[in-house]
């Protein structure tokens, strides 16, 4: 089917001129295809950046440890007792900001504490100071330790600690009656306590002067004795 369209022709006379049928035929317009754009890199600016990220970091990090200000330390991995000759594994290294009414033990004299002995208790965690140690040999002269078993009757319920003031107390044969007068007693310190056997008995060596020391050791080897804590050491 055809579609016809009239125009005017130069004379006036209206003339019929035909259209192509069938559907329109939109004409697109050619494309143009965009160029990449070439990015222009600037070799100072990068390297600026990379110098602002350096410094930036080892600034902040120098904030950081300026603003800690702290030092490496020695402190006790565990619980120890008084008179225990401290080995490596007994200490760890702390940090620690530094406190002029506090005196404490650099982590670098760590070989200097090696085989010293602990001149208090020490808990777990504590920071060493130089009084925490001392190099005095147990027993040291004038006096003598003696070991002591003792069964759960013959001590207190109380844990013993090193460094506890005690007496040992002369007791009674059994089923005998007490004595009329004070019974015979030694003033001592603990040294060390063992753990106790399967007997259920408690070895505690004991710190006395030497001229009680054998009198004393024979007493105890008869059962005949009972300890006494008198005092605790801080």
């Amino acid at each position: 089917m055809s579609i016809s369209s009239t125009r005017r022709t130069r004379d006036g006379a209206v003339a019929s001129v035909p259209r192509p049928s069938g559907p329109a035929r939109s004409v697109a317009a050619p494309s143009v295809a965009a160029s990449p754009v070439k990015s222009r890199r600037r070799p100072a600016l990068a390297a600026l950046g990379v110098v602002l990220v350096v410094t930036g970091g080892v600034g902040a990090a120098w904030l950081v440890s300026d603003a800690g200000g702290t030092v490496s330390v020695l402190a006790l991995a565990h619980d120890v007792p008084r008179g225990h000759v401290l080995e490596p594994e007994d200490l760890v290294t702390a940090r620690t900001t530094p406190d002029a009414a506090l005196q404490v033990v650099p982590s670098d004299r760590l070989g200097d504490l090696i085989g010293q002995r602990a001149a208090v208790s020490l808990p777990a965690g504590s920071l060493l100071t130089p009084s925490s140690t001392t190099s005095a040999v147990v027993p040291g002269e004038g006096q003598s330790v003696v070991g002591i078993s003792l069964s759960t009757a013959q001590m207190p319920a109380t844990t013993l600690l090193t460094g506890d003031r005690v007496r040992i107390v002369s007791t009674p044969p059994t089923q005998a009656e007490p004595p009329g007068e004070a019974p015979d007693t030694v003033q001592g310190e603990v040294v060390d306590v063992a753990s106790p056997d399967r007997a259920g008995s408690t070895t505690v060596d004991v710190l006395v002067p030497s001229l009680e020391a054998a009198d004393l050791a024979a007493r105890a080897a008869t059962g005949r004795v009972a300890l006494v804590l008198d005092s605790r050491v801080d």
